[in-house]
């Protein structure tokens, strides 16, 4: 890994791009953490971050020029406080590929007021319930959402389902946010952690060999990267019927062995009655014949 130092931000590639901005390429250096920022003096409308390794969007000095954050392919799973104090003219946001895991984590971009174009694509976020709505309603300013128009309609959906108490309530509900790590806590709990079973990786492998197209294939890619795995859930059904079956054929065994024991206890005192009726029958011939 690399840190973005002063000297870095000075040696790093930087032009006027196809739309006039001039534009600051800081692709691909591993770039753990965002700092030293103000060495660019302001003088970008656009900065590219993609293909590093941050994992916080935050560390950024004042810099009023800059309008267009690109941070593909990044580890992103916190979005800072603020942001909006630091960059008052961010209108285009680009997170694709990252780590974003809940709706709540989020939260922090409602007071960009600027922002009109956000990508979250292939984010886990993108597989919640409501995900599209949900941003709507927190930026109601948004224009392009994941490289889509937002629709009237959507616009519509989304003030009609948050609306009111019970649409405050709903939005509480769903926008929990990820964990952060406290030191010392959860330590144990973490060495017990497993990868996945073989049962889980070949289930993966038959799932995209069975995909037939590419969306199938990024709705796989989503699945897994929120911790899902295809064809758990028809396994576990599958235990468990085994495991009733199994249940079910002890119970018929021991209800079968109580009914030889029965049997065999019953043939015993069967047994010992007639003996005594053979007695008392040869008993009352002796005093007939006497």
């Amino acid at each position: 890994m690399v840190k973005l130092s002063a000297e870095l931000i000075e040696q790093a590639a930087q032009y006027t791009n196809p739309v006039r901005d001039r534009e600051l390429d800081l692709r691909g250096y591993k770039i753990p953490v965002l700092e030293n920022l103000g060495a660019t003096l302001d003088q970008f409308d656009t900065i590219d971050f993609s293909d590093n390794e941050v994992r916080k969007l935050d560390g950024f000095p004042l810099l009023k020029r800059l309008k267009t954050v690109l941070i593909n392919n990044n580890r992103i799973c916190r979005i800072g406080e603020n942001l909006e104090q630091s960059l008052p003219n961010l209108k285009e946001l680009v997170l694709t590929s990252n780590n974003i895991q809940e709706l709540g984590d989020l939260d922090p971009l409602a007071s960009v007021k600027t922002l009109t174009l956000l990508s979250l694509l292939r984010n886990p976020v993108t597989n919640k319930k409501h995900y599209r709505l949900y941003v709507i309603n927190k930026l109601p300013q948004i224009r392009v959402l994941d490289f889509q128009k937002v629709k009237l309609k959507e616009r519509q959906e989304a003030e009609k389902m948050f609306k009111g108490k019970r649409g405050a309530q709903l939005a509480k509900d769903i926008a929990k946010r990820t964990k952060t790590f406290t030191p010392g806590v959860g330590l144990q709990a973490d060495k017990k952690k497993m990868g996945p079973s073989a049962a889980d990786v070949e289930a993966i492998k038959n799932a995209i060999a069975n995909a037939t197209s590419l969306a199938e294939v990024e709705r796989l890619k989503g699945l897994l990267q929120s911790g899902q795995i295809p064809g758990r859930e028809n396994r576990q059904d599958a235990q468990s019927m085994v495991e009733e079956e199994e249940e079910e054929e002890m119970e018929r065994g021991m209800q079968a062995e109580s009914v030889s024991m029965y049997e065999a206890v019953g043939g015993d005192e069967m047994e010992g009655d007639d003996q005594d009726g053979m007695n008392n029958m040869e008993e009352d011939m002796h005093v007939n014949g006497s």
